[in-house]
Protein backbone atom coordinates (compact mmCIF):
# COMPACT_ATOMS: atom_id res chain seq x y z
CA UNK A 1 0.00 0.00 0.00
CA UNK A 2 1.25 3.22 -1.23
CA UNK A 3 1.26 5.70 2.20
CA UNK A 4 4.84 7.07 1.90
CA UNK A 5 3.88 10.90 1.93
CA UNK A 6 7.89 11.55 0.12
CA UNK A 7 7.19 8.93 -2.72
CA UNK A 8 5.89 10.34 -5.99
CA UNK A 9 4.03 9.72 -7.91
CA UNK A 10 0.79 10.38 -5.92
CA UNK A 11 -1.85 11.02 -8.58
CA UNK A 12 -0.53 8.34 -11.20
CA UNK A 13 1.08 5.65 -8.99
CA UNK A 14 -1.47 3.00 -10.60
CA UNK A 15 -0.44 4.00 -13.64
CA UNK A 16 0.81 0.45 -14.58
CA UNK A 17 -2.58 -1.65 -13.40
CA UNK A 18 -5.29 1.14 -13.05
CA UNK A 19 -7.80 -2.16 -12.28
CA UNK A 20 -9.59 -1.77 -9.13
CA UNK A 21 -7.50 -4.81 -8.02
CA UNK A 22 -4.08 -2.25 -9.28
CA UNK A 23 -6.11 0.73 -7.38
CA UNK A 24 -7.12 -1.18 -4.07
CA UNK A 25 -3.43 -3.21 -3.53
CA UNK A 26 -1.57 0.56 -4.04
CA UNK A 27 -4.61 2.70 -1.66
CA UNK A 28 -6.74 0.39 0.01
CA UNK A 29 -10.38 1.18 1.12
CA UNK A 30 -12.26 3.93 0.41
CA UNK A 31 -12.89 5.87 3.30
CA UNK A 32 -16.34 7.41 4.11
CA UNK A 33 -16.81 10.86 3.99
CA UNK A 34 -18.35 13.26 6.20
CA UNK A 35 -18.12 17.01 7.73
CA UNK A 36 -14.58 16.25 9.06
CA UNK A 37 -13.38 15.92 5.80
CA UNK A 38 -14.26 19.34 4.84
CA UNK A 39 -12.18 20.24 7.82
CA UNK A 40 -9.14 18.36 6.70
CA UNK A 41 -9.36 19.75 2.72
CA UNK A 42 -9.07 23.09 5.08
CA UNK A 43 -6.37 22.02 6.86
CA UNK A 44 -5.07 20.10 3.66
CA UNK A 45 -4.63 23.74 1.52
CA UNK A 46 -6.57 21.77 -1.13
CA UNK A 47 -7.90 24.10 -4.33
CA UNK A 48 -9.53 23.25 -7.76
CA UNK A 49 -6.78 22.32 -10.28
CA UNK A 50 -9.16 23.51 -13.08
CA UNK A 51 -7.47 26.78 -13.61
CA UNK A 52 -9.58 28.76 -11.08
CA UNK A 53 -7.79 27.44 -7.37
CA UNK A 54 -10.73 27.81 -5.82
CA UNK A 55 -10.32 26.58 -1.92
CA UNK A 56 -12.08 22.96 -2.19
CA UNK A 57 -13.05 23.02 1.23
CA UNK A 58 -15.27 26.27 1.02
CA UNK A 59 -16.96 25.25 -2.03
CA UNK A 60 -17.71 21.36 -0.24
CA UNK A 61 -19.37 23.99 2.68
CA UNK A 62 -21.31 26.10 0.50
CA UNK A 63 -22.56 22.96 -1.82
CA UNK A 64 -23.54 21.17 1.45
CA UNK A 65 -25.66 24.12 2.86
CA UNK A 66 -28.20 23.55 0.01
CA UNK A 67 -30.96 20.73 -0.29
CA UNK A 68 -30.42 17.67 -2.74
CA UNK A 69 -27.29 18.80 -4.24
CA UNK A 70 -25.10 17.04 -7.09
CA UNK A 71 -22.00 16.18 -7.63
CA UNK A 72 -20.25 16.93 -11.20
CA UNK A 73 -16.81 16.02 -12.13
CA UNK A 74 -15.05 17.99 -14.52
CA UNK A 75 -13.04 16.19 -16.79
CA UNK A 76 -13.91 17.38 -19.99
CA UNK A 77 -10.25 19.21 -20.77
CA UNK A 78 -10.87 21.44 -23.61
CA UNK A 79 -7.54 23.23 -23.50
CA UNK A 80 -5.51 21.71 -26.39
CA UNK A 81 -2.23 22.42 -24.42
CA UNK A 82 -3.09 20.23 -21.13
CA UNK A 83 -3.43 16.34 -21.09
CA UNK A 84 -3.27 15.80 -17.39
CA UNK A 85 -7.00 14.86 -16.62
CA UNK A 86 -7.06 12.37 -20.06
CA UNK A 87 -3.60 11.04 -18.27
CA UNK A 88 -5.34 10.95 -14.86
CA UNK A 89 -8.21 9.64 -15.71
CA UNK A 90 -6.45 6.77 -18.13
CA UNK A 91 -3.91 6.07 -15.16
CA UNK A 92 -6.21 6.15 -12.08
CA UNK A 93 -9.53 6.15 -12.67
CA UNK A 94 -10.53 4.65 -9.93
CA UNK A 95 -8.71 7.12 -7.64
CA UNK A 96 -10.87 9.82 -9.13
CA UNK A 97 -14.19 8.06 -8.69
CA UNK A 98 -13.51 7.29 -5.33
CA UNK A 99 -12.90 11.24 -5.21
CA UNK A 100 -16.28 11.73 -6.71
CA UNK A 101 -17.98 9.18 -3.97
CA UNK A 102 -16.75 10.79 -1.04
CA UNK A 103 -17.29 14.23 -2.39
CA UNK A 104 -21.02 13.03 -2.32
CA UNK A 105 -21.02 11.03 0.91
CA UNK A 106 -20.13 14.21 2.07
CA UNK A 107 -22.24 16.16 0.78
CA UNK A 108 -25.48 13.87 1.05
CA UNK A 109 -25.69 13.87 -2.43
CA UNK A 110 -27.46 10.81 -4.17
CA UNK A 111 -26.45 12.00 -7.89
CA UNK A 112 -23.18 12.24 -9.20
CA UNK A 113 -21.70 12.80 -12.64
CA UNK A 114 -18.64 12.47 -14.60
CA UNK A 115 -18.43 14.60 -17.68
CA UNK A 116 -16.08 13.65 -20.28
CA UNK A 117 -14.87 15.05 -23.77
CA UNK A 118 -17.45 13.15 -25.85
CA UNK A 119 -13.70 12.59 -28.60
CA UNK A 120 -11.78 11.47 -25.63
CA UNK A 121 -12.56 7.41 -26.01
CA UNK A 122 -10.08 5.99 -24.17
CA UNK A 123 -11.37 8.27 -21.30
CA UNK A 124 -14.37 6.75 -21.79
CA UNK A 125 -13.46 3.19 -22.35
CA UNK A 126 -11.63 3.05 -18.78
CA UNK A 127 -14.27 4.84 -16.95
CA UNK A 128 -16.66 3.21 -18.12
CA UNK A 129 -15.19 0.00 -17.06
CA UNK A 130 -14.47 1.05 -13.90
CA UNK A 131 -17.76 2.33 -13.29
CA UNK A 132 -18.93 -1.51 -13.93
CA UNK A 133 -16.03 -2.89 -11.88
CA UNK A 134 -16.99 -0.70 -9.09
CA UNK A 135 -21.35 -1.45 -9.87
CA UNK A 136 -20.22 -5.12 -9.45
CA UNK A 137 -19.20 -4.75 -5.74
CA UNK A 138 -20.92 -2.02 -4.27
CA UNK A 139 -18.15 0.08 -4.06
CA UNK A 140 -20.30 3.78 -3.93
CA UNK A 141 -23.24 4.70 -2.03
CA UNK A 142 -24.30 7.09 -4.88
CA UNK A 143 -25.10 6.83 -8.13
CA UNK A 144 -22.33 7.95 -10.70
CA UNK A 145 -23.10 8.43 -14.21
CA UNK A 146 -20.56 8.96 -17.15
CA UNK A 147 -21.68 12.09 -19.61
CA UNK A 148 -19.99 13.05 -22.71
CA UNK A 149 -19.59 16.66 -23.33
CA UNK A 150 -19.25 18.51 -26.89
CA UNK A 151 -15.95 19.24 -27.64
CA UNK A 152 -15.21 22.57 -27.62
CA UNK A 153 -12.61 24.86 -25.58
CA UNK A 154 -15.57 26.20 -23.17
CA UNK A 155 -17.39 23.72 -22.70
CA UNK A 156 -15.36 23.02 -19.24
CA UNK A 157 -16.25 26.41 -17.75
CA UNK A 158 -18.37 25.54 -15.00
CA UNK A 159 -21.47 26.94 -15.75
CA UNK A 160 -21.30 26.36 -19.67
CA UNK A 161 -21.58 22.61 -18.55
CA UNK A 162 -24.20 23.10 -16.15
CA UNK A 163 -26.44 24.29 -18.66
CA UNK A 164 -25.33 21.32 -21.13
CA UNK A 165 -26.38 19.29 -18.15
CA UNK A 166 -29.98 20.96 -18.33
CA UNK A 167 -30.18 20.55 -21.71
CA UNK A 168 -28.99 23.56 -23.40
CA UNK A 169 -25.86 24.23 -25.22
CA UNK A 170 -22.23 24.49 -23.78
CA UNK A 171 -22.32 27.75 -23.29
CA UNK A 172 -20.81 29.81 -20.72
CA UNK A 173 -24.23 31.67 -19.28
CA UNK A 174 -24.31 35.21 -17.01
CA UNK A 175 -23.72 34.49 -13.11
CA UNK A 176 -25.23 34.74 -11.04
CA UNK A 177 -26.74 32.50 -9.94
CA UNK A 178 -23.39 30.18 -9.62
CA UNK A 179 -24.13 26.34 -10.03
CA UNK A 180 -23.00 26.06 -6.37
CA UNK A 181 -26.62 27.82 -5.94
CA UNK A 182 -28.78 26.82 -8.58
CA UNK A 183 -26.76 23.95 -11.19
CA UNK A 184 -28.01 20.78 -12.41
CA UNK A 185 -32.11 20.57 -11.84
CA UNK A 186 -31.94 23.99 -10.06
CA UNK A 187 -30.05 21.99 -7.17
CA UNK A 188 -26.64 23.09 -5.62
CA UNK A 189 -23.98 21.09 -7.25
CA UNK A 190 -20.42 21.01 -6.40
CA UNK A 191 -18.39 21.10 -9.77
CA UNK A 192 -14.85 19.80 -9.52
CA UNK A 193 -11.98 19.67 -11.26
CA UNK A 194 -10.86 15.23 -11.63
CA UNK A 195 -7.56 16.42 -10.33
CA UNK A 196 -9.41 17.47 -7.38
CA UNK A 197 -11.58 15.14 -6.43
CA UNK A 198 -8.78 12.39 -7.09
CA UNK A 199 -6.63 15.08 -4.47
CA UNK A 200 -9.91 15.09 -2.11
CA UNK A 201 -9.48 11.13 -2.20
CA UNK A 202 -6.00 10.93 -0.90
CA UNK A 203 -6.86 13.46 1.75
CA UNK A 204 -9.77 11.55 3.12
CA UNK A 205 -7.58 8.47 3.40
CA UNK A 206 -4.02 10.43 4.50
CA UNK A 207 -5.26 13.16 6.31
CA UNK A 208 -3.92 16.59 5.68
CA UNK A 209 -0.40 16.46 7.18
CA UNK A 210 0.54 13.92 4.68
CA UNK A 211 -0.73 15.94 2.15
CA UNK A 212 1.06 19.00 2.82
CA UNK A 213 4.53 16.56 3.09
CA UNK A 214 4.94 17.49 -0.62
CA UNK A 215 5.01 20.85 -2.11
CA UNK A 216 4.65 24.39 -0.49
CA UNK A 217 3.14 25.89 2.29
CA UNK A 218 0.73 27.83 0.22
CA UNK A 219 0.32 24.85 -2.61
CA UNK A 220 0.75 21.21 -1.14
CA UNK A 221 0.79 18.30 -2.65
CA UNK A 222 1.76 17.48 -5.99
CA UNK A 223 1.03 18.88 -9.68
CA UNK A 224 0.32 17.19 -12.97
CA UNK A 225 2.04 19.40 -15.60
CA UNK A 226 1.69 19.05 -19.58
CA UNK A 227 4.54 20.18 -21.32
CA UNK A 228 4.85 20.36 -24.81
CA UNK A 229 6.02 22.68 -27.77
CA UNK A 230 9.51 21.68 -28.65
CA UNK A 231 10.55 19.50 -26.27
CA UNK A 232 11.64 15.71 -27.12
CA UNK A 233 9.57 13.85 -24.06
CA UNK A 234 6.44 16.02 -24.26
CA UNK A 235 3.80 14.67 -21.73
CA UNK A 236 2.31 14.65 -17.97
CA UNK A 237 4.98 15.24 -15.41
CA UNK A 238 3.76 14.92 -11.91
CA UNK A 239 6.23 16.64 -9.29
CA UNK A 240 5.85 18.33 -5.96
CA UNK A 241 4.81 22.42 -6.32
CA UNK A 242 8.06 24.17 -5.77
CA UNK A 243 10.28 22.48 -8.29
CA UNK A 244 12.16 24.34 -10.30
CA UNK A 245 10.90 25.31 -13.51
CA UNK A 246 14.12 24.68 -15.14
CA UNK A 247 14.26 21.39 -14.07
CA UNK A 248 10.93 20.17 -15.42
CA UNK A 249 12.14 21.55 -18.84
CA UNK A 250 14.89 19.50 -18.42
CA UNK A 251 12.91 16.15 -17.92
CA UNK A 252 10.70 16.98 -20.66
CA UNK A 253 14.07 17.46 -23.04
CA UNK A 254 13.37 21.22 -24.16
CA UNK A 255 15.56 22.23 -26.20
CA UNK A 256 18.69 23.87 -25.58
CA UNK A 257 17.65 27.34 -26.51
CA UNK A 258 14.19 28.21 -25.28
CA UNK A 259 12.93 31.40 -26.77
CA UNK A 260 9.88 31.48 -24.27
CA UNK A 261 7.31 29.41 -22.44
CA UNK A 262 3.34 30.14 -22.71
CA UNK A 263 2.33 29.30 -19.54
CA UNK A 264 -1.23 28.35 -17.91
CA UNK A 265 -2.27 27.50 -21.62
CA UNK A 266 -3.79 28.96 -24.43
CA UNK A 267 -5.17 31.88 -22.16
CA UNK A 268 -2.41 31.92 -19.99
CA UNK A 269 1.07 34.35 -20.22
CA UNK A 270 4.12 34.19 -22.69
CA UNK A 271 7.23 34.58 -20.23
CA UNK A 272 10.85 34.71 -21.72
CA UNK A 273 13.03 31.73 -21.43
CA UNK A 274 15.61 33.71 -19.00
CA UNK A 275 12.72 34.80 -16.52
CA UNK A 276 11.06 31.31 -16.28
CA UNK A 277 14.72 29.52 -15.99
CA UNK A 278 14.42 31.35 -12.40
CA UNK A 279 11.21 30.00 -11.25
CA UNK A 280 9.20 27.06 -9.56
CA UNK A 281 6.37 25.90 -10.04
CA UNK A 282 3.69 27.21 -7.90
CA UNK A 283 1.78 29.65 -7.82
CA UNK A 284 3.45 32.47 -6.14
CA UNK A 285 6.43 32.38 -8.25
CA UNK A 286 4.26 32.52 -11.18
CA UNK A 287 2.76 35.71 -10.16
CA UNK A 288 5.45 37.07 -9.16
CA UNK A 289 6.31 37.82 -13.13
CA UNK A 290 2.63 38.61 -13.82
CA UNK A 291 1.96 35.11 -14.67
CA UNK A 292 -0.65 31.76 -13.53
CA UNK A 293 -0.32 28.64 -13.19
CA UNK A 294 -3.88 28.11 -15.19
CA UNK A 295 -4.13 24.83 -16.00
CA UNK A 296 -0.83 23.52 -15.33
CA UNK A 297 0.79 23.32 -19.04
CA UNK A 298 3.83 24.42 -20.47
CA UNK A 299 4.33 25.42 -24.12
CA UNK A 300 7.93 25.35 -25.21
CA UNK A 301 8.79 28.27 -27.41
CA UNK A 302 12.78 27.06 -29.29
CA UNK A 303 14.76 30.05 -30.18
CA UNK A 304 14.73 30.58 -33.72
CA UNK A 305 11.20 30.06 -33.64
CA UNK A 306 8.85 33.30 -34.26
CA UNK A 307 6.87 34.17 -31.00
CA UNK A 308 4.65 36.44 -32.73
CA UNK A 309 3.36 33.90 -35.43
CA UNK A 310 2.90 31.27 -32.71
CA UNK A 311 0.50 34.14 -30.95
CA UNK A 312 -1.28 34.47 -33.83
CA UNK A 313 -2.35 31.12 -34.45
CA UNK A 314 -3.45 30.84 -31.00
CA UNK A 315 -5.49 33.90 -30.97
CA UNK A 316 -7.13 32.75 -34.28
CA UNK A 317 -7.95 29.52 -32.78
CA UNK A 318 -9.13 31.21 -29.32
CA UNK A 319 -11.82 33.71 -31.79
CA UNK A 320 -13.17 30.77 -33.32
CA UNK A 321 -13.92 28.76 -29.91
CA UNK A 322 -15.91 31.48 -28.71
CA UNK A 323 -19.40 30.60 -27.61
CA UNK A 324 -20.52 33.21 -29.92
CA UNK A 325 -23.02 35.22 -28.04
CA UNK A 326 -21.09 38.55 -26.48
CA UNK A 327 -19.48 41.51 -28.85
CA UNK A 328 -16.31 40.87 -27.34
CA UNK A 329 -15.90 37.28 -28.69
CA UNK A 330 -18.07 37.78 -32.07
CA UNK A 331 -15.73 40.77 -32.88
CA UNK A 332 -13.56 41.77 -30.99
CA UNK A 333 -11.45 38.28 -30.83
CA UNK A 334 -11.35 38.22 -34.50
CA UNK A 335 -10.29 41.36 -34.94
CA UNK A 336 -7.11 40.55 -32.20
CA UNK A 337 -6.27 37.75 -34.48
CA UNK A 338 -6.31 39.46 -37.91
CA UNK A 339 -4.55 42.26 -36.00
CA UNK A 340 -1.39 39.94 -35.16
CA UNK A 341 -1.40 38.22 -38.40
CA UNK A 342 -1.64 41.55 -40.05
CA UNK A 343 1.87 42.06 -38.23
CA UNK A 344 3.26 38.30 -38.48
CA UNK A 345 2.53 39.32 -42.12
CA UNK A 346 5.29 42.87 -42.21
CA UNK A 347 2.08 44.92 -43.64
CA UNK A 348 2.78 48.62 -42.69
CA UNK A 349 0.22 49.85 -44.64
CA UNK A 350 -1.93 49.71 -41.39
CA UNK A 351 -1.21 50.72 -37.31
CA UNK A 352 -1.64 47.32 -36.41
CA UNK A 353 0.08 47.71 -33.13
CA UNK A 354 -1.90 50.46 -32.57
CA UNK A 355 -5.55 48.84 -33.25
CA UNK A 356 -4.19 45.85 -31.54
CA UNK A 357 -4.22 47.33 -28.42
CA UNK A 358 -7.69 49.40 -28.35
CA UNK A 359 -9.43 46.70 -29.15
CA UNK A 360 -7.75 44.77 -26.17
CA UNK A 361 -8.82 47.34 -24.03
CA UNK A 362 -12.52 47.13 -25.49
CA UNK A 363 -12.76 43.48 -25.01
CA UNK A 364 -11.36 42.80 -21.36
CA UNK A 365 -13.93 42.10 -18.74
CA UNK A 366 -17.35 42.43 -21.14
CA UNK A 367 -18.38 38.70 -21.82
CA UNK A 368 -20.49 36.63 -20.55
CA UNK A 369 -17.42 33.95 -19.18
CA UNK A 370 -13.62 35.26 -18.89
CA UNK A 371 -12.89 33.93 -22.43
CA UNK A 372 -12.03 37.55 -24.15
CA UNK A 373 -10.42 38.18 -21.10
CA UNK A 374 -7.85 35.27 -21.18
CA UNK A 375 -6.98 35.92 -25.00
CA UNK A 376 -6.04 39.64 -24.07
CA UNK A 377 -4.02 38.79 -21.37
CA UNK A 378 -1.96 35.77 -23.55
CA UNK A 379 -1.84 38.79 -26.52
CA UNK A 380 -0.91 41.51 -24.17
CA UNK A 381 2.13 39.21 -22.16
CA UNK A 382 3.02 38.64 -26.30
CA UNK A 383 3.05 42.57 -27.10
CA UNK A 384 6.40 42.10 -24.12
CA UNK A 385 7.65 39.37 -24.74
CA UNK A 386 8.43 39.38 -28.16
CA UNK A 387 8.65 43.54 -28.43
CA UNK A 388 11.45 43.16 -30.74
CA UNK A 389 10.27 40.75 -32.80
CA UNK A 390 7.63 42.67 -33.63
CA UNK A 391 9.57 45.80 -34.32
CA UNK A 392 11.69 43.75 -36.26
CA UNK A 393 8.28 43.02 -38.50
CA UNK A 394 7.30 46.36 -38.18
CA UNK A 395 10.55 47.50 -39.52
CA UNK A 396 11.66 44.42 -42.31
CA UNK A 397 8.53 42.87 -43.24
CA UNK A 398 7.77 39.49 -42.62
CA UNK A 399 10.49 36.78 -40.98
CA UNK A 400 12.06 34.00 -41.87
CA UNK A 401 11.81 31.65 -38.86
CA UNK A 402 10.98 28.48 -38.24
CA UNK A 403 6.88 27.41 -37.64
CA UNK A 404 6.35 27.38 -34.13
CA UNK A 405 5.69 23.88 -32.68
CA UNK A 406 2.43 24.92 -30.68
CA UNK A 407 0.00 21.87 -30.95
CA UNK A 408 -2.76 24.18 -32.24
CA UNK A 409 -6.04 22.48 -33.52
CA UNK A 410 -7.77 22.85 -36.58
CA UNK A 411 -10.67 24.43 -37.13
CA UNK A 412 -13.72 22.68 -36.40
CA UNK A 413 -16.56 25.47 -37.69
CA UNK A 414 -19.64 24.61 -35.79
CA UNK A 415 -20.48 23.53 -32.63
CA UNK A 416 -20.81 19.87 -31.97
Amino acid sequence: MHSDPLVTPRLLATKEDPSFHGHFRTWGQMPAGGPLLVAEAEQAGLRGRGGAWFSTARKLATVSAGRRPVVVANGTEGEPVSRKDKTLMASAPHLVLDGVSVAADTLGAAEAIVCVDRCDTQSIKVLTRALSERGSIKADDVSIRLETAPTKYVTGEESALVHWLNGGDAKPTFVPPRPFERGVGGRPTLVNNVETLANLALVARFGSAWFRALGTPDDPGTALITVVGDVTRDGVYEVPFGTSVEAILSSAGAASSVHAILAGGFAGTWVPAGTAADLTFDRASFASVGAAIGCSSMVVLAEGSCGLAATAQIARWLAAQSAGQCGPCINGLPAIAGALEGLVAGDRRRRWQQQLTQWLDMVEGRGACRHPDGTARMVRSALATFAEEIENHRRYGACRAEAPSVPVPRMDGPWI
